[in-house]
């Protein structure tokens, strides 16, 4: 059975990208905004959540924490395209379990995600 990922992700081709590096490996479920993201990391209880930080209706960091407060145990690595320290130190502020910069590569995305599922 495939450990299914929830991808929180409003840009297409930065989904597009993802779900090409996870295809074969891992079953996709997309969201396009941390709203999304919440309900369906409820709905369709994914095994690991890779959230860009960055999203309309709801930004990453507010879906990290409701996520978390229902399912403190599910891994959640923030992706984001910034640099700064202070939304790494956000984002583990709020339960992420690791960060992953864009642009992502493909082998330190598997790594990453493999550290957790």
């Amino acid at each position: 059975m495939m450990k299914r990922i929830l991808v929180a992700e409003d840009n297409d081709s930065n989904y597009m990208l993802m779900s090409y590096i996870l295809k074969n490996r891992y079953e996709c479920i997309r969201a396009r905004n941390g709203q999304e993201a919440v309900e369906l990391a409820e709905s369709e209880k994914p095994d690991l959540i890779l959230m860009d930080l960055k999203m309309p209706v709801m930004n990453g960091i507010e879906a990290v924490s409701r996520i978390k407060a229902t399912n403190p145990s599910l891994p959640i690595i923030a992706v984001t395209a910034s640099a700064f320290d202070k939304d790494r130190v956000e984002a583990e502020k709020v339960g992420c379990c690791d960060y992953l910069s864009k642009p992502i590569g493909n082998q330190n995305c598997l790594n990453t995600i493999a550290k957790y599922i």
